[in-house]
Parts: structure tokens; sequence; C-alpha cells
């Protein structure tokens, strides 16, 4: 949650966050959960595996270039959230 919010601020945007427990299998089914810490913005995964994901299931994630183990590097997210300012214009 930190790294979301520093790059919040990094990027002059100010978003409500919300922190989900996924509690079982149904409820990372429901909500397309690809493992421990999924980070959307508006809805979209920062590294984009939720589209392709075929199951789901309570995990540890880890993503590709990440220097710290389980966290996307911060511009994987900058990324994000840029995209998700230029959705929120269209």
């Amino acid at each position: 949650m930190n790294l979301v919010k520093q790059v919040l601020a990094a990027e002059g945007v100010e978003a409500e966050i919300h922190e989900v427990l996924v509690r079982d299998e149904g409820m990372a089914n429901e909500l397309g959960f690809c493992g421990s810490p999924t980070i959307r913005i508006n809805g979209r995964d920062v590294a984009g595996e939720s589209q392709n994901a075929r199951s789901f299931a309570l995990s540890c994630r880890l993503y590709p270039g990440s220097k710290q183990v389980g966290l996307p590097p911060a511009e994987m997210v900058h990324r994000a959230v840029l995209k998700g300012r230029q959705g929120a214009r269209t």
C-alpha cells in the first residue's frame, strides 16, 4: 500500500485506495485474484495478468522485473496510474 501511496503522491493524484482481504478461494475466483499483493488501478491489474489468467487462488505473487520480492516495480505502478488518468479523461 505504501508503494501505491508514494506513486500517487509523485504523480499528484488524489484517489481512494481500497484494500481488500481475500478470505477464500471462492472470493479469489470472484475477484480474479492473481495473488497477494494484487494492485489495480481503475480495476485494471498493474501487470495486466488478470485479463489473461484462467485460474485464481490464494497465493503469494511475484512480479517480473521486481527488485523487491512480491512487489511490482514502481515504474509498473507509475505506468498504470498514467494509463488510469488517461482513461479517466476520455
